[in-house]
């Protein structure tokens, strides 16, 4: 009896600090770890094709999503995803936004978002930060350079301008005739003024 008792004992005590530690360690991880969420609202998505001898393609994605998630004390688990429907769409050639959105360019019917991926990331320097991100188009993955500057403009608000050049043939946006790059050219620039709340 006396045995049973004492091992009663030992699993309360082993049950109590195993708890604690959780407690110590759950506590730990709220305080190091801060979650920024998209304003959507204020925030902007633009896109920009040069055409030879014409206009560029201009155009910005209305629904957008993402959000930041920030190791503040080690700063090297941090993570970030933002992505944009591509149906929801506005751009100087309306006349061309349905071929836009065909599986010619985008396929916005098999593959309704664009997604950039940080994966995890270090920083050093709070206001400019470069990295290399995970862009996904049209099924396809490739890892494209980023520019970050950051603005703090309140305590729980911030302000995330950046912009990405990419190859639109690297992720078959535009086939057929529509690959050749000599009147619509290559390189598609992303444009991005985020507004990031605290949560």
């Amino acid at each position: 009896k006396k045995l049973i008792t004492w091992q009663d004992n030992i699993l309360k005590r082993v049950s109590l600090l195993i708890t604690f530690l959780i407690f110590l360690l759950f506590t730990k991880f709220t305080i190091a770890s801060e979650r920024w969420v998209l304003d959507k609202s204020l925030s902007t998505i633009e896109f920009e094709l040069p055409v030879l001898f014409a206009k560029n393609v201009k155009g910005k994605f209305n629904t957008i999503d993402g959000f930041v998630q920030l190791d503040v004390d080690q700063k090297e688990n941090n993570k970030a995803i933002f992505s944009v429907e591509i149906n929801d769409i506005e751009m100087n050639y309306l006349k061309y936004k349905d071929l836009l959105l065909s599986n010619i360019f985008f396929d916005a019917k098999n593959f309704p978002k664009a997604v950039v991926d940080t994966k995890k990331f270090s920083y050093k320097n709070e206001t400019e930060i470069q990295l290399e991100i995970e862009l996904a188009i049209k099924g396809k993955i490739a890892m494209v350079p980023l520019n970050i500057y950051v603005k703090r403009l309140a305590e729980e608000l911030v302000q995330i301008q950046a912009e990405v050049i990419f190859s639109r043939t690297a992720f078959n946006i535009g086939t057929g005739k529509w690959q050749n790059t000599s009147i619509l050219k290559d390189k598609v620039k992303l444009q991005t003024n985020l507004f990031l709340f605290k949560e």
